[in-house]
């Protein structure tokens, strides 16, 4: 029988207790799958307002947890809940870190402290670790705000007994995030500073947590296949692409998952009616149900396109508003579910009343609506400029939902173009990063949403698919075991 591994997933975010995009999810639903196999898993992150808003049971297990920070020590107190009753999840209480609104940005801009709120997070979640007596086997860290954690490990931990078997695997979900902050900040995280160098956390002359986490983990891991070979090049590594070219060797990409208890038309209880591939009649009830939520009226033989996003660059927003004008002269309607950069919200918002019969907004994160839009509308576009892995295409294919993506990353991966010839794919996707290829891209998926047989055949396609977690799970396991050979020969 494999070893049970003890596993502890560290994240600044996790679903369904706080989340701003894809990583929460990932955090939320891998634990769960990783339990399943019968490993012992748990998981951390920081206690927001957004959680306390909603009231999870919270049990004490540190009521005074002393943290080094600078020239002083900060106290936290550690509380715990059950992730989905199975996987024992821990929430760090500092209020005036973390006691806020948003997570980490504001429409105007990223909070100021970050690099003391995410120092204070990287270090606590060792000293934590040590209080509840729990040595991991491996430390799986997500994205740049557990970017010290490894660094940690391997320099102040170093000669530390406790973690003398812990390995750290580091999970890039977006390079677009790196956690860069100026070298003044340096003293706070109390390394020492040779370890502001080249060959460690220091970059163009400002700190990198991201760095920090690329240099200092056992292994890497990206989202997805296609993203862990863009990331090396010059055009998406986003001036990282020599350090991930020096860690070469140590990368690699694995697919994220989908829990289908979450996000299955079979049984989403969010939505008006349930359906699956064999009856289809429930859709068409969700379809009506969306435009009622977004008060829009359209024929029956134009497709609703839905949208749920994040509201950046990075997702396409800019090349959509340049097709925009285009894409309302067109026989469909849209609905859009984000937040992000004030001009998207300010465009949309305006948008949204010129064309109030066929475009439906909501500036907000909405877990409710963003099920409704997956089972009610008919088409999914994300015209992303990169995209590590994505979720909402894989979500899209179970709901019949057909995705039209653009051809990057786990976009890339997971969706295959429709082949009018043969009928075979799962969606439509498109190369260039334009609107006019977002357009034409459009407009094919608008051409075969009339031919229904067809169009039912493609839908059927996506829907068929298996995504779920359970050989990514194994894979990741897979990946642990290698950080931990790795560790053990070091």
């Amino acid at each position: 029988m494999p070893k049970k591994l003890k596993v502890l997933v560290a994240s600044p975010e996790v679903a369904p207790l706080a989340k701003t995009g894809g990583l929460a999810d990932v955090a939320g639903s891998l634990p769960k799958a990783l339990k399943a196999l019968g490993h012992d898993v748990r998981v951390v992150l920081p206690l927001y307002a957004m959680v306390k808003q909603q009231n999870p049971k919270l049990k004490e297990e540190i009521s005074d947890l002393q943290v080094p920070i600078a020239d002083r020590k900060e106290q936290a107190v550690v509380l715990s809940t059950m992730l989905y009753d199975t996987v024992p999840t821990y929430l760090i209480k500092h209020d005036r870190y973390y006691d806020r609104e948003y997570l980490y940005t504001t429409p105007q801009g990223d909070y100021p402290d970050n690099a003391e709120r995410f120092i204070f997070f990287s270090r606590a979640i060792l000293e934590m670790l040590k209080k509840l007596d729990f040595a991991p086997d491996v430390i799986h860290c997500n994205d740049w705000q557990t970017g010290l954690v490894p660094t940690y490990l391997k320099v102040l931990y170093a000669q530390d007994e406790f973690f003398k078997h812990t390995a750290t695997v580091f999970t890039i979900h977006n390079l677009g995030y790196q956690g860069k902050f100026w070298a003044l900040d340096m003293p706070m995280t109390t390394l020492p500073w040779d370890v502001f160098s080249i060959n460690g956390i220091e970059y163009y002359g400002d700190i990198s947590f991201l760095k920090a986490g690329l240099m200092y983990s056992d292994v890497i891991s990206t989202v997805s296949r296609g993203y862990s070979r863009e990331i090396q090049t010059t055009e998406y590594g986003l001036g990282m692409e020599g350090v991930l070219q020096y860690r070469s060797k140590d990368i690699y990409g694995i697919v994220n998952g989908v829990d289908y208890d979450e996000w299955s038309p079979e049984k989403d209880k969010f939505i008006k009616s349930t359906y699956d591939i064999n009856n289809l009649e429930g859709k068409k009830i969700c379809r009506e149900d969306l435009l009622g939520e977004f008060q829009l009226k359209v024929p029956e033989d134009a497709p609703v396109i839905g949208m749920i996003s994040r509201l950046a660059d990075q997702k396409g927003f800019d090349i959509l508003s340049e097709a925009m004008p285009e894409l309302m002269k067109m026989n469909l309607a849209m609905v859009v579910l984000g937040t992000g950069e004030q001009k998207y919200h300010d465009l949309f918002t305006n948008l949204k009343k010129e064309y109030s019969q066929k475009l439906g907004v909501v500036i907000a994160f909405n877990n409710k609506l963003a099920h409704k839009i997956e089972a009610g509308s008919d088409m999914f576009l994300m015209p992303s400029r990169y995209e590590p892995c994505g979720l909402n295409q894989i979500y899209s294919l179970k709901y019949g939902t057909v995705p039209i993506v653009r051809a990057t990353g786990g976009l890339d991966d997971t969706i295959q173009d429709y082949d009018p010839k043969t009928g075979k794919g799962n969606g439509f996707k498109f190369s260039e990063y334009s609107s006019q290829a977002l357009l034409e891209t459009v407009k094919r998926a608008v051409s075969l949403f009339e031919d229904k047989p067809k169009w039912i055949k493609l839908m059927k396609n996506g829907m068929s698919e298996d995504h779920s977690w359970k050989a990514s799970a194994k894979e990741y396991v897979s990946l642990y075991e290698t950080a931990i050979k790795k560790r053990t020969a070091a």
